[in-house]
């Protein structure tokens, strides 16, 4: 009977970590009370703006999503040399790599599932009490574009910045959030006193803004799978990621409890 490590090691981290799904719960939550006492209150949108309280939710929840994964990467290796529980969960049979790459699926993987969940479940309330004025197509119709967001953006092409937290997050003793930006801010410095440049500025707001010249997402209203995956920005971020992910393995083997 095969263990299933990693399957094990991604449902530990959702036991552990009630933000994952707590968090985009709340910020729903608090949408659906915001779109009942604007019902109540008796405002009647436009029929060019009966879309906009669907597309809101769907944008609060992507950033709740991209804050959690950030707060969860950086705290995600550091918290269990903190706490000293690393010394048990390295007496069981599962290897760094299993235990670093189960971290890595929560960003990647679990919490864009668990975003689009929620919107979906958010945007079929408020239909629901909307009632037959409800744009029920419109509104349908961005689930599979929105899908096909979060797969990509949020999972492929943030890689490089989940993968650079959770190096930070393996060698930080102390204040991983600080040391995560401090780098990044000091080479935007020295790019811009020494040269004068801001080129390393531009593609960090590039990469964390998504990129729509390179993601082509549902944004932009349609689908461009092999257009996105032809770009070598893409590529580029993904084996920086690798590069990344393969040294917080190694600080994760050679650090013990801070």
């Amino acid at each position: 009977m095969r263990t299933q490590p990693m399957v094990w090691s991604v449902r530990r981290e959702l036991w552990e970590t009630r933000s994952i799904y707590v968090a985009p719960a709340i910020v729903a939550a608090i949408v659906v009370f915001a779109f009942l006492v604007s019902s109540f209150a008796g405002r009647h949108p436009s029929q060019s703006e009966l879309s906009r309280p669907y597309d809101f939710a769907a944008i609060l929840l992507m950033a709740t999503t991209f804050l959690v994964s950030i707060l969860y990467c950086i705290e995600a290796l550091h918290g269990e040399r903190r706490d000293r529980s690393i010394l048990f969960w390295k007496s069981l049979p599962v290897s760094d790599w299993t235990t670093v790459l189960s971290k890595l699926a929560v960003p990647m993987v679990v919490l864009p599932v668990v975003s689009w969940g929620a919107t979906v479940a958010t945007q079929l309330i408020m239909l629901v009490l909307r009632g037959t004025a409800a744009p029920w197509a419109s509104v349908a119709g961005t689930w599979p574009m929105l899908l096909y967001h979060l797969l990509t953006v949020h999972s492929l092409y943030y890689a490089p910045i989940f993968a650079w937290l959770l190096l930070v997050s393996a060698w930080a003793r102390r204040m991983p959030f600080v040391w995560a930006f401090l780098p990044l801010a000091a080479i935007g410095i020295v790019e811009r006193v020494a040269f004068g440049t801001s080129h390393f500025g531009h593609m960090l707001g590039r990469r964390i803004s998504g990129d729509m010249d390179e993601a082509k997402g549902p944004l932009l209203g349609h689908f461009m799978p092999m257009d996105f995956l032809s770009k070598p920005g893409l590529w580029i971020g993904l084996l920086v990621a690798a590069a990344f992910i393969a040294a917080a393995v190694q600080l994760r083997r050679s650090r013990g409890p801070i």
